[in-house]
């Protein structure tokens, strides 16, 4: 019952004097010591995370700054607008960003793909229903027969 008592008037009573003279009981522990640290234990952990936590951002700004050369990679792929917050990323890694070594294996078999595509016998097989093997026994049929007939031409 006094606990009631004290918990809806002591609330109150504190909210009117500001928390004045409120002062911390004897029984609290510090930081380090409700840790079940010494001082310098304490300190020494503290140190601990700050480094752990500069090296998980910096390995998050690596990762950030990859993301970002492989999205512009694409974005002058495919003559897309440059993105400014990629390369603020880039620049905020200090330009120590590759690309990654699957991604550049993948590339390079694409730019053969597309240089075979580009070829004339590649924009022939992108139409449909055109047999190679048949247009190349046809010119070289065709070839067989010039020769043929330049060897039983009188003039040359």
């Amino acid at each position: 019952m006094a606990f009631m008592f004290k918990h809806m008037i002591g609330g109150q009573l504190k909210d009117l004097t500001g928390g004045l003279g409120e002062e911390k009981p004897e029984g609290e522990k510090t930081e380090a010591a409700a840790k079940g640290m010494t001082p310098e234990e304490f300190e020494q952990y503290q140190e601990q995370l700050a480094e752990e936590k500069l090296e998980r951002d910096t390995s998050f700004a690596q990762k950030k700054a990859e993301r970002a050369t492989v999205r512009s990679h694409f974005r002058e792929k495919y003559r897309l607008p440059k993105s400014e917050l990629d390369d603020t990323q880039i620049q905020a890694a200090a330009d120590n960003v590759e690309l990654p070594t699957e991604l550049a294996k993948m590339i390079a078999e694409d730019n053969q793909e597309e240089e075979s595509k580009q070829s004339v016998l590649g924009q022939l097989t992108n139409i449909q229903n055109v047999d190679i093997d048949q247009l190349k026994e046809k010119a070289q049929s065709t070839l067989e027969d010039i020769r043929q007939s330049a060897e039983k031409c009188d003039v040359m």
